[in-house]
């Protein structure tokens, strides 16, 4: 069955969803099918993450799920505390985040590439009280990095950890034994004055003009709507197994995976850092329906021959967070396997558009915004308009109406504005085209660069380096796969590199400053293939 306007279970999340949880979804799935396969990691997980790779059916979700939410209430965490939880795209990761939200807490997913100097500021700034962490990135270990970061923040009273096949550090709370439970209590509900679902349940980062991370709080009914949103465009079907590459770490990451396939009960199979080789025979094995990657690397895939070797896929969601550099037409020949894409506003919102028969674009005019967006009386889900200052603001059911923490806007701190109208400026130039009245964004916000799906405050991070390794030069290029290239120069790359590291800063500043005539000429892999 396809979820749209023609499926009586799509209308009734779409007009219903306003009291519905995702731990709602969880216990509608284990009722329809619960030994069916749920969560998959990838075939390539013991090589590039560590650990033995996990297959879990719903009733298995359900009562790891159930453990890690009475694991974390064991550890003196009360209702609405921040939990955050920086791990790789593994089903450690999504059980993690369903099992903060049902113990009541509030999840706080962190990007892969933030180091201690963005990690620790973010977990103040919501008042964090525990870490879940665990794998690597490269050379660093995340669950090392969040006791460093802890030990930096008042707030953090519990760390906890996956080992992915490696011994965790003295202090930590192994959650490894809950990953394999045959049996769990039942968590009670968590009891709340006002409907749960328009209660926070997730906070993703933006950036202000600083640099600082500001925090994104969005409720049950918020993640639905963007998650529904994409499912309709997609034509999703009920049961069918979705491949995604987008670590649940952002508003996109959340709304073209983890969502939709609450949503839809079938199977969410996630891939680990990328491998195309991989990737095409994990499509194959699961005959997957939906494959979600970043948007410059599903066009290098139809060319590639990897999609062509899911003979199932229906659709391929290309995300492009750099929604600036959303390119013309592109060549895609599967007229059975439509090309969506997804246009992301930072963590504000997105939009997503199937393509047509012509490969390009589809032109989204300001005003309301449907999906699907071809069918007559399709479900709104979002306004978009261009401001007097000549950037794009959007409003509707997935952007949220309130910053977060709650008071953030009568402190000193960096807090989302939201204008009496709902609308969000997402500081994102745009232009109106003169014909089609559709509307493009043509940069980043000022004074922002864009790689791949990350931010970085160009001026912030060009006094940090300056600070710690006087006479540095940093310039962004353009780059035809993130959208933006760091490129930095310094009189020693490797003593750059390591005072740079040493303080915390991203890989992908640190990587900014390779020798270019040295070994690493390449470029810094890691850090590009999880900025991507």
């Amino acid at each position: 069955m396809i979820l749209g306007d023609s499926s009586p279970d799509g209308l009734v999340l779409a007009q219903h969803a306003g009291r519905v949880t995702l731990d709602d979804l969880i216990a509608r799935a284990v009722g329809r099918t619960p030994d069916a396969p749920a969560l998959v990691d990838g075939p390539n997980r013991a090589a590039t993450l560590g650990g033995v790779p996990l297959r879990r059916s719903f009733a298995e979700v359900d009562r790891i799920v159930s453990a890690i939410a009475l694991r974390l209430r064991s550890l003196g965490l009360q209702t609405d505390h921040v939990v955050a939880v920086q791990l790789p795209n593994s089903a450690e990761a999504v059980l993690t985040l369903l099992g903060v939200l049902r113990a009541g807490l509030i999840a706080a997913p962190i990007p892969l590439l933030w180091r201690r100097a963005e990690l620790a500021p973010a977990l103040a700034r919501v008042g964090a009280k525990a870490i879940v962490a665990g794998g690597r990135v490269g050379d660093t270990d995340l669950a090392a990095l969040a006791m460093a970061a802890a030990a930096e923040t008042f707030t953090v009273r519990a760390v906890c950890g996956f080992g992915f096949g490696r011994d965790l550090p003295d202090g930590m709370v192994p959650l490894d034994p809950l990953l394999d439970v045959a049996a769990a209590p039942a968590f009670p509900p968590v009891e709340r004055p006002v409907n749960p679902a328009a209660h926070v349940a997730v906070v993703t980062f933006d950036s202000d003009a600083g640099g600082v991370p500001l925090p994104v709080g969005r409720s049950h009914v918020e993640l639905l709507a963007a998650g529904l949103s994409v499912a309709l465009e997609c034509r999703m079907e009920h049961g069918s197994a979705i491949v995604s590459t987008l670590q649940p770490a952002s508003l996109a990451g959340l709304a073209t995976g983890l969502v939709p396939w609450l949503l839809l009960g079938g199977t969410l199979a996630l891939h680990p850092p990328f491998d195309a080789a991989a990737l095409g025979g994990q499509l194959d094995a699961l005959d997957a329906r939906v494959v979600a990657v970043p948007g410059p690397v599903a066009v290098r895939l139809h060319e590639a021959g990897v999609l062509a070797r899911a003979p199932h896929l229906q659709s391929v969601v290309a995300v492009w967070r750099a929604a600036e550099r959303l390119p013309g037409a592109a060549e895609w020949t599967r007229p059975d396997c439509a090309l969506v894409d997804v246009q992301s506003f930072g963590e504000i919102g997105l939009i997503a558009a199937r393509r047509g028969s012509d490969g390009r674009p589809a032109a989204i005019a300001a005003g309301a915004v449907t999906a699907p967006r071809t069918t007559p009386g399709a479900t709104l889900v979002a306004e978009i308009a261009r401001t007097e200052h000549g950037t794009l603001a959007i409003r509707g059911s997935m952007v949220p109406r309130f910053p977060f923490p709650p008071g953030a806007e009568r402190g000193s701190g960096p807090f989302l504005a939201i204008a009496p109208d709902l609308y969000v400026d997402s500081r994102q130039p745009c232009r109106i085209e003169k014909d089609s009245r559709a509307l493009v964004v043509t940069a980043p916000p000022a004074g922002f660069v864009g790689i791949g799906g990350y931010r970085v405050a160009l001026g912030e991070i060009a006094r940090l380096t300056d600070a710690i390794v006087p006479g540095t030069t940093l310039l962004a290029l353009p780059d035809i796969l993130m959208g933006q290239r760091l490129f930095g120069h310094a009189g020693h790359g490797d003593a750059t590199r390591a005072a740079l590291a040493e303080r915390g800063v991203s890989p992908l500043v640190v990587a900014a400053f390779r020798d270019r005539l040295g070994p690493d000429a390449t470029g810094d892999a890691t850090a590009e293939t999880a900025a991507a």
